[in-house]
């Protein structure tokens, strides 16, 4: 009689009949919920979407606690110059770098590609593991490129530096949707210098009237291939924004033959290519009798790659979101302002 005591008190037999109650219990609980998951889940649907307001580049990030930088357009000048910078930034460790099909650079080491000791890492074409494996992407490509590396950043949480020339509306509606899921900084030119342009210009322009017509022109190398160039556009947004008016409502881009007096409120745009001429901008503010020009000369690529330095250290783990240059410098003074469509 002891004995069959104890086989009735034994742990696996036990654990057998709680095992066995919750299971036949739970079956019309189980069936019940899953029909309410069902007749709820079109309602669920927009708070999961709202949910998600920053993937967080931060999880991604190496337990050392270096950010993870990947530079799409690594060839390039802007490229090469930014991974010189890159690999020797403290707080940065560098894992990829990719280049247009076709190009001479595919296979090659990229440390190699910097001039300096090999890193292991080999340039290639394929966009997708760079932003799989980075926590922050830095992008100087071609516009189609580059609306295509913010969806993919968007779907992998990557934080993405976008510094591409000439970008239209269409790519930037693509930039503007991954930007409600990662942040993205995009600036027509990373320079301090250029920055404070910005916001000068939009000053004087909000202090003068159109009495005082505005033309905007930009120099730069004989291998720059848009004009005008992205940082004047931003210049000519500025100075539109000052004046209460939309810049495609005014812009006009060069002159040529019987053009006409000058319309009223114009802002101007006139475009100059030659010799190795990094950047040269001047705003023009003109009115009967005296004249206004303040100009920026950069003289070194070096000026954009120490702003995109600032701009990958500052983007890892910042909210989602379309931020540019005067965010990551600090001197976003009240500007309200979203980037334009154009690049550097």
């Amino acid at each position: 009689m002891a004995t069959k005591s104890l086989r009735r008190s034994t742990p696996p037999k036990a654990s057998k009949v709680l095992a066995a109650k919750p299971g036949k219990a739970a079956t019309a609980q189980t069936k019940a919920l899953e029909k309410n998951k069902k007749t709820e889940r079109p309602a669920a649907a927009p708070a999961k979407a709202a949910a998600r307001p920053a993937p967080a580049p931060q999880l991604k990030r190496g337990s050392n606690g270096a950010i993870r930088v990947g530079i799409a357009g690594c060839a390039g000048r802007m490229g090469q110059m930014l991974l010189k910078l890159l690999i020797s930034a403290p707080g940065v460790l560098v894992v990829g770098g990719t280049e247009r099909r076709g190009s001479h650079v595919l296979g090659r080491d990229l440390g190699a590609l910097a001039g300096g000791e090999p890193l292991g890492i080999i340039i290639g074409d394929n966009p997708e593991p760079l932003f799989e494996q980075a926590d922050v992407v830095v992008d100087f490509t071609s516009p189609s490129a580059t609306a295509q590396h913010a969806t993919l950043a968007a779907k992998t949480g990557t934080a993405h530096v976008i510094g591409t020339t000439g970008l239209d509306s269409d790519q930037m509606g693509a930039i503007s949707r991954a930007a409600q899921r990662v942040p993205i900084v995009l600036a027509s030119n990373m320079s301090l210098g250029v920055n404070l342009l910005e916001q000068v210009v939009e000053e004087i322009a909000r202090i003068l009237d159109t009495d005082w017509d505005i033309e905007i022109v930009e120099m730069h190398h004989r291998h720059k291939v848009d004009a005008p160039s992205g940082t004047a556009l931003s210049l000519g947004e500025a100075a539109a924004k000052g004046r209460g008016v939309q810049l495609r409502r005014v812009s006009k881009r060069g002159r040529d033959g019987q053009v006409g007096p000058r319309v009223r409120g114009e802002i101007g745009f006139s475009a100059i290519r030659g010799g190795d001429v990094v950047g040269d901008h001047t705003v023009i503010f003109a009115a009967d009798g005296e004249r206004i020009e303040v100009t920026h000369k950069a003289s070194s690529r070096e000026i954009f790659g120490r702003g995109a330095v600032k701009a990958v250290l500052w983007a890892a783990g910042k909210r989602a979101g379309l931020y540019s240059m005067k965010d990551v410098l600090g001197f976003n003074l009240g500007s309200s302002s979203a980037p334009g469509p154009a690049g550097v």
